[in-house]
């Protein structure tokens, strides 16, 4: 398929030779918990694929973000949704790094990870219905010179191959009231412990476990303050992590249904109506998240920015669903019941809704949004 050849020659250039040794293990062994996926993404330089190369990164802009990501999903399902929880993270860093609230530390941050190819996993809040992507699930308690944090995480994606553990805390403010901090906590750190909490086969290689912190001391340097507006709008460090988060997230599902659709056209079972509907289906999507791409390229992080970009996921996810029901539709019920891949693919493209922000909340603020509000995201 042309735009899959697009993206993989991208990934290419940017992780050489990254998908030939993916290809080279079966895909459901890719997706099973200890597989040599997230070993393989370091070995190639991932982790620094997003940071500018300011900080030593490999500097890739957000349209070919979008590409490697879904080349990846086509390939490792579980890898590109644990890479992007890292991009996430990252992203969030360097929009701090560039920014006037920067303490001159994150420049180091940014190249060690990318120096030292860690993994930075992202524990904020997922899977719960009404829960904001930054809504804190762990608590800290001022010390001298840091903060004292107790909480789980449950899933927090590569919470085994992680070198650091990025996370969302709500800390006790001087007038009484809870302020929310970013925090960084390195895998080794005294009081961080993971625990089996993944129950399912489907994207069970992004090691998506519990993380607990019993008493973890994390030092006043790796935490940053976050700031929400009266009216409950989210700062530009947020917005600017939030936008790279939802392009890249539906970018991994994207690359999935991108495989059921090139085995369906393989199949030689599709009419040029159906495969052209297909194939409009897909680049629906792309042109969609490449919108958002547009925005990060042009550094717009304000409300109406984080407004479009929330279309543009919602809008991509339709698109994808749709394209991996006709791509399965196409190949037919005997492929569906002989191949394990497909039924595979079918099954983890639908997790696309399961990511926030939750769709009935965001409805709701879009609503208002479209009525002159800002938009809150929930």
């Amino acid at each position: 398929m042309r735009t899959m050849d697009e993206a993989r020659a991208v990934c290419e250039r940017h992780l050489p030779g990254l998908l030939a040794k993916l290809a080279a293990v079966p895909l459901l062994e890719l997706e099973k918990p200890g597989n040599p996926a997230l070993e393989l993404f370091k070995a190639s330089g991932g982790p620094g694929l997003v940071i500018p190369k300011a900080y030593e990164g490999r500097g890739v802009t957000p349209m070919e973000a979008i590409q490697v990501t879904r080349a990846i999903g086509a390939a490792a399902p579980s890898l590109s949704v644990a890479s992007t929880m890292h991009h996430f993270s990252v992203a969030t860093i360097f929009a701090l790094a560039e920014s006037l609230r920067s303490s001159g530390v994150e420049w180091a941050l940014l190249e060690g990870i990318a120096t030292q190819n860690l993994l930075v996993s992202s524990a904020f809040a997922e899977g719960n219905p009404g829960q904001g992507i930054l809504s804190p699930t762990v608590t800290g308690v001022r010390k001298e010179d840091g903060v004292v944090v107790n909480g789980s995480k449950r899933p927090c994606s590569m919470s085994r191959s992680m070198d650091l553990l990025s996370a969302s805390i709500a800390v006790p403010g001087e007038d009484g009231g809870s302020e929310v901090m970013l925090m960084l906590v390195p895998k080794e750190t005294p009081g961080l412990s993971v625990h089996p909490f993944w129950g399912s086969d489907v994207l069970a290689g992004a090691e998506s476990d519990e993380v607990r912190l019993t008493d973890v001391y994390v030092d006043n340097r790796l935490l940053v303050p976050t700031e929400v507006g009266e009216q409950g709008e989210l700062d530009e460090l947020q917005t600017v992590g939030f936008m790279w988060f939802e392009m890249l997230i539906t970018s991994c599902y994207l690359g999935m249904v991108s495989a059921l659709a090139e085995r369906a056209l393989a199949s030689g079972k599709l009419g040029a109506d159906l495969a052209a509907e297909l194939g409009v289906r897909l680049e629906t999507a792309t042109l969609l998240l490449e919108r958002i791409a547009a925005q990060l390229m042009a550094r717009e992080s304000d409300n109406v920015a984080l407004a479009k970009a929330m279309i543009a996921r919602y809008g991509a996810q339709e698109a994808i669903l749709d394209a991996g029901k006709r791509a399965v539709e196409a190949l037919g019920g005997m492929a569906f019941i002989s191949s394990p891949e497909v039924a595979y693919l079918a099954a983890a493209a639908h997790c696309v809704t399961f990511h926030p922000p939750s769709r009935s909340g965001t409805r709701r603020h879009l609503a208002a949004y479209f009525q002159g509000d800002v938009l809150r995201v929930s």
